[in-house]
């Protein structure tokens, strides 16, 4: 299988975790899964300076600037090894 084959399996399973994640979990998936899928950030930052969701949401994202597709896929891949096993 390979590491495109492999992310989406992970996606699929981030779906079906048994436990919801903690919100700072739940931003690392997003921003692995944001940078795996479209690279370095591509927008602007929020406008609404009290989007604090989106906000956090950008700036994990804007965190990972610099990482490859590839990289951040398997970061993904592995996170959700981890909560499978919790």
């Amino acid at each position: 299988m390979n590491l495109h084959e492999q992310f989406q399996n992970a996606i699929a399973e981030s779906k079906a975790l048994t436990e919801k994640p903690s919100n700072e979990t739940l931003l690392q998936l997003y921003s692995l899964y944001k940078q795996g899928t479209e690279g370095d950030v591509n927008t602007d930052p929020p406008a609404n300076p009290f989007d604090f969701v989106a906000k956090a949401k950008y700036e994990a994202w804007n965190g990972l600037k610099g990482k490859t597709k590839e990289e951040a896929m398997q970061s993904y891949i592995n996170l959700i090894d981890r909560l499978k096993t919790n």
